[in-house]
């Protein structure tokens, strides 16, 4: 994967700035784990004067052709996720609440589910976020998404190399590897990336991973599985009333 690693650094760098910006010292990659725990998190927070809701920004995308997207285009409720593929409470929702939210909400076109990159815990993290998009040129998106949580540790980041890369592919089933390397150099893809962490940053005002954005309200951290029910379901009786 020649010039993966110097192109990778150089969205580093980009999405620092805006980060930056936005959230003072937010990319300060937070070795001590303890420093993560969701648990200090609140569940259901309304979105904080300057930074807008989904409804008013539009954040939803509800685009048909979108790989990282889950569910029916017109489902009445979306849920956002702006995520780091090194986050460990990003995997503990990606395997315990995810599941759940595809047999009850998403299975059933209740609800749609949109992921966005938000990479900030270094250049792992994009070189995660990229082979992820690499594999969803092939269809392969969330079969890769799954296999690299499965690998995430419960504590601690998940360490992201060009073997396990390449490893993630086969396991996703990615059909062609060679079109694979090649798009972890795809500059339309590291904008894409780069796009879902200016969003993240300027318009959620997101400081940390896991962020979800659903209707007016923000959700910080891994909560509990019923947490996101309550507030699933409370999006969907609102726009039954409306």
């Amino acid at each position: 994967m020649t010039g993966t690693n110097r192109r990778v650094l150089t969205i580093v760098a980009a999405v620092a700035v805006v980060v930056l910006l936005a959230a003072g010292v937010f990319l300060s990659d937070r070795g001590d784990d303890s420093s993560e725990s969701s648990s200090g998190a609140s569940a259901g927070e309304t979105a904080s004067e300057g930074s807008m809701t989904e409804e008013e920004v539009g954040l939803a995308r509800r685009d048909a052709d979108d790989v990282t997207a889950m569910g029916d285009v017109d489902a009445p409720v979306v849920l956002i996720e702006y995520s780091d593929y090194r986050c460990p409470f990003c995997g503990a929702f990606a395997r315990d609440t995810m599941p759940v939210l595809i047999e009850d909400y998403i299975d059933s076109g209740k609800l749609r589910f949109e992921w966005r990159d938000f990479p900030v815990f270094g250049d792992e993290s994009l070189k995660g976020a990229m082979a992820a998009r690499a594999a969803g040129e092939q269809d392969k998106y969330w079969q890769y998404h799954d296999a690299m949580y499965q690998d995430a540790p419960q504590r601690g980041h998940l360490d992201i190399t060009d073997e396990k890369v390449m490893a993630w592919a086969k396991e996703a089933d990615v059909p062609d590897l060679d079109q694979f390397e090649q798009d972890l150099d795809d500059p339309q893809l590291r904008e894409k990336v780069e796009a879902d962490a200016r969003e993240a940053s300027t318009q959620v005002g997101a400081t940390g991973t896991p962020t979800f954005v659903i209707g007016d309200q923000k959700i910080v951290g891994a909560q509990p599985t019923d947490a996101f029910r309550d507030i699933i379901d409370e999006e969907l009786d609102s726009v039954e009333e409306g």
